[in-house]
């Protein structure tokens, strides 16, 4: 095989740990209940994952800010209503959780 290919090779053997990561991430914000405010690519009371995630991709600190946001409760504006509210602390098992539905979210 020529070394050319190699990337390719790994890119496919890398799809299904990536669909891994994907539904977990899904299943730990579904738990949760985090698509009650937030949809993957459109508002509800909180913004869509996807605008989120394009915020906060291009920055150094991004993943630590939203892994942040995750933990500590911080005040929130909902969108519709207008009022603030503190924004719910994750639950989960250990930190690489949380560190992939960050990642996750940064993907999209």
């Amino acid at each position: 095989m020529k070394l050319s290919h190699y990337p390719l090779l790994l890119g496919i053997l890398a799809l299904p740990a990536m669909a891994n990561e994907d539904a977990a991430a899904r299943k730990l914000a579904k738990d949760n209940n985090c698509f009650r405010c937030h949809a993957i690519d459109r508002e509800k009371d909180g913004p869509s994952w996807s605008s989120i995630g394009d915020k906060y991709r291009q920055t150094t600190e991004g993943e630590a800010k939203l892994l942040t946001h995750l933990k500590s409760a911080p005040k929130i504006k909902l969108r519709e209503q207008g009022v603030e509210e503190e924004h719910k602390i994750a639950k989960y098992r250990d930190e690489s959780q949380l560190s992939n539905l960050v990642r996750w979210i940064l993907a999209l």
